[in-house]
């Protein structure tokens, strides 16, 4: 008797195809939501703003951070650091905008369908990414208003956003599977008191030698700190001199850390995506 051939949607190569499509879907509703309500668009991008002016001009003609006096280079230090605590907050925008799918019945009318499991966790992250780097760029432009440059080549220029979006597309992963661990869009809004050490606590504002050793080391060895050192070296910019493992080696933890995250956190969110009304 001779096999039936398979249908095309059910070889390795259709069966791709119908993923992909799944995901395109749902980057597809994730941005027509996002149009729907600008209002979250305006406060991802209105809270760095107001960090910005609360640091750089508020707190940072006393912040000594190259040892030439108080202000002396700051903006050039503390930019960098902002681009990444941007992109470090970002995840939780993620977990809220998850949280509320799933509570108003969106994630379980996809997981009705019959999709890709991975649909609804990796289209978040990409749409997240996308508007990352639109965030990103807002932020490089406002940086430049104030009259912050890099100095280094285009290359190590480009790299270094490389890097900065490379930490958001790890930290997404977090965001969605708390999102779906939460109950609801409060709890997930809670869970912002904790975010906001992950930030704070690290070289964006401050090097990690100015704070008492303890506090100074868990910052020193924070995610965000070693893509905060690893483009403040690619851009030419001020960098504290450390002698920590992460801050010797800031470029390689930069990469490793997200990899790490991204390693952890993306099979547990389709776990969890998958265990939902269980």
């Amino acid at each position: 008797m001779t096999a039936l051939a398979p249908l095309p949607d059910e070889t390795l190569a259709g069966r791709l195809r119908w993923t992909l499509h799944d995901y395109r879907t749902i980057v597809g509703q994730e941005f027509t939501h996002l149009i729907r309500q600008p209002a979250n668009f305006a406060w991802a991008l209105g809270f760095p703003i107001v960090m910005v002016l609360l640091f750089v001009y508020v707190f940072g003609s006393a912040m000594d951070v190259t040892g030439q006096g108080a202000g002396v280079d700051y903006v050039a230090y503390a930019m960098p650091g902002m681009f990444a605590m941007t992109m470090a907050f970002g995840f939780m925008n993620t977990a809220m905008a998850v949280a509320y799918a799933k509570e108003k019945g969106m994630v379980d009318r996809i997981r009705s369908m019959p999709t890709a499991s991975s649909a609804v966790v990796v289209g978040r992250n990409i749409s997240d990414t996308i508007q990352a780097a639109g965030d990103l760029l807002v932020l490089f432009l406002i940086a430049l208003a104030i009259g912050w440059r890099s100095e280094g080549t285009l290359w190590e220029t480009l790299g270094a956003f490389a890097l900065l979006i490379w930490l958001r597309f790890a930290l997404i992963w977090i965001g969605v599977w708390i999102g779906l661990l939460v109950k609801n869009v409060e709890a997930a809004g809670n869970l912002f008191a904790l975010a906001f050490p992950f930030g704070m606590v690290s070289s964006v504002f401050t090097p990690p030698e100015l704070m008492p050793g303890w506090l100074g080391a868990i910052a020193a060895w924070n995610p965000v700190s070693a893509t905060a050192t690893a483009i403040r070296e690619l851009f030419g910019n001020p960098v504290a001199a450390g002698t920590s493992w992460p801050e010797q080696h800031a470029l390689l933890a930069a990469i490793v850390w997200p990899l790490v995250i991204t390693a952890i956190f993306l099979p547990l969110g389709v776990r969890r995506f998958r265990n939902l009304g269980r």
